[in-house]
């Protein structure tokens, strides 16, 4: 399900710049910062040490050209969204995600509170949207900013093509990232060690966890997963995504001997 809003406003051209490299895909790996011991009192759950958790994400627009009997101002239809790197729900980790767009746009501040995470506008000119990453609150006790290591510049007009623009084809643009969680809490670490979205080292022979507490906002009887998105046969394929895809499998296999 898109959530669907449509502005008519019409920010300067000024404001809008495209990134010098104009490439499709990116790539980062994304570290959090261990957890305090003030945070650690908050979760009220222990900590594992020498323990990482990884989780891949991809952040992206995709952008629709309305044709020629669209106005002015509503010239294209984009979505930005932050999805699995293979297309599982993200909602085991993030508990929101805020994208933040051009201040010219009524309420630019949008809030989404359950996967899929992701709005839909339109508009004419391409701008830096931002995005913040809220974690459900035994994950982490911060918030993972893209402004801190990257603004997601949305795109609707083809860098590499010429002529008109295609109805039909839209501009992609996507960023994979792993999220990398070191010394996870017990529940955390419980609550994901058998989510496909989710890459988790082998434990040691013998560990066990407890029951894990469930978290608010996760709607068992609705999907969270973008597999059957319409908007899926545009997404971009990262090897690396699948690299990691392959490993979290033989850790599962190898786990379960």
């Amino acid at each position: 399900m898109l959530n669907t809003a449509s502005s008519s406003a019409r920010p300067a051209p000024a404001d809008f710049l495209p990134e010098d490299d104009g490439s499709a895909a990116k790539s980062h790996r994304i570290k959090i910062g261990k957890a305090s011991e003030d945070s650690d009192k908050k979760v009220a759950n222990r900590r594992i040490k020498d323990m990482e958790i990884s989780v891949p994400l991809v952040h992206g627009t995709i952008a629709f050209y309305l044709g020629r009997k669209a106005s002015e101002s509503q010239s294209h239809k984009w979505t930005v969204y932050v999805r699995g790197a293979t297309n599982e729900d993200l909602g085991v980790v993030i508990k929101r995600v805020v994208f933040q767009l051009h201040p010219s746009f009524n309420n630019p501040t949008r809030v989404v509170d359950s996967p899929p995470f992701e709005l839909s506008e339109c508009g004419w000119g391409e701008f830096e949207i931002v995005i913040t990453l809220v974690f459900h609150n035994d994950v982490c006790d911060k918030q993972l900013d893209f402004n801190l290591c990257r603004y997601h510049n949305l795109k609707l007009y083809p860098e590499d093509e010429t002529g008109p623009q295609s109805t039909k084809k839209p501009v992609v643009v996507e960023s994979y990232n792993e999220i990398v969680f070191p010394d996870p809490s017990e529940n955390f670490l419980a609550r994901v060690k058998n989510h496909p979205a989710v890459i988790v080292p082998r434990l040691p022979a013998g560990f066990t966890l407890p029951i894990p507490a469930p978290v608010e906002n996760v709607n068992e009887k609705e999907r969270g997963d973008t597999k059957d998105h319409p908007l899926s046969h545009w997404f971009l394929n990262f090897s690396e995504a699948d690299e990691l895809l392959k490993l979290a499998a033989a850790r599962q296999q190898a786990t379960s001997i």
